[in-house]
């Protein structure tokens, strides 16, 4: 129980963001508001990712652990415990609440985590939240573009709660640049939605969730995450589910 707690405390203190903080305002190399960011993006989720206003209250423990049915401590602690103090760790895409605070603490002072977001909002709001971390480096990029990050550059690799929210062409990039990304001896960690098991009450919930909300969610469920990339071969990989079936880990070994 400690444990649950100190870890809770974390990401309650992590600040709610302020749309006026000039950090949202993209200066540098950042590029403005709309350039490279993806058409799917921009029709499925401005609202939730590329828009100040809405960002300011879903960025919070509470909207986050509401959103994943008080399942959200739980999901990130096993993500982060599959990493280790002194490693280098990607990141794929910011995560709202205190999930990359977790990481980098995980990873500690000698290890390295960089978060790589397609959204310069995302990007910005990313560095304020991990200012006081020196081993973490936040930049933008759009994973689903080859060459994206270096290959055999990682420890380690995290998505979490990614692929649902993009569509199955530029999943298949997105594995395949995830994979190729990870060093031989090094360990990929996916994190998301999974196809929950028939009795379970939530399943016509989260249908008409997916539905409304996720337009990109119920293709994910059409094959396993690592049939997405032919690199997956090279690694052992094994699954758990969580929740009814509703959440699933899976975690790859890169051979070698």
């Amino acid at each position: 129980m400690p444990t649950v707690n100190r870890e809770a405390s974390i990401m309650l203190a992590v600040m709610e963001p302020n749309p006026a903080d000039p950090a949202l305002h993209l200066p540098g190399p950042l590029a403005s508001y709309g350039d490279a960011i993806p058409a799917y993006l921009r029709h499925a989720y401005s609202w939730a990712y590329l828009d100040p206003r809405t960002l300011r209250w879903l960025d919070r423990p509470a909207v986050v652990s509401a959103i994943l049915w008080g399942n959200a401590n739980r999901l990130m602690r096993d993500a982060v415990a599959e990493f280790v103090p002194g490693q280098r760790v990607l990141q794929a895409a910011c995560v709202y609440g205190g999930f990359s605070a977790l990481l980098a603490q995980r990873l500690g002072a000698h290890g390295a985590l960089d978060v790589v977001d397609v959204a310069a909002l995302q990007v910005a709001n990313a560095r304020r939240k991990l200012a006081g971390f020196r081993q973490a480096k936040i930049w933008q990029a759009d994973l689903s573009v080859s060459g994206c990050v270096a290959a055999d550059a990682y420890d380690g690799v995290c998505c979490f709660f990614l692929l649902h929210e993009v569509p199955e062409a530029e999943r298949c990039r997105i594995v395949d640049n995830l994979l190729a990304a990870v060093r031989p001896g090094g360990r990929i960690v996916f994190v998301d939605y999974h196809r929950p098991r028939g009795w379970h009450p939530l399943r016509p919930v989260m249908s008409m969730v997916f539905r409304s909300f996720e337009p990109y969610a119920q293709s994910l469920f059409a094959a396993a995450i690592e049939s997405r990339s032919a690199r997956s071969a090279g690694f052992e990989w094994t699954k758990t589910t969580c929740f009814g079936g509703l959440y699933q880990k899976l975690v790859g070994t890169r051979r070698g």
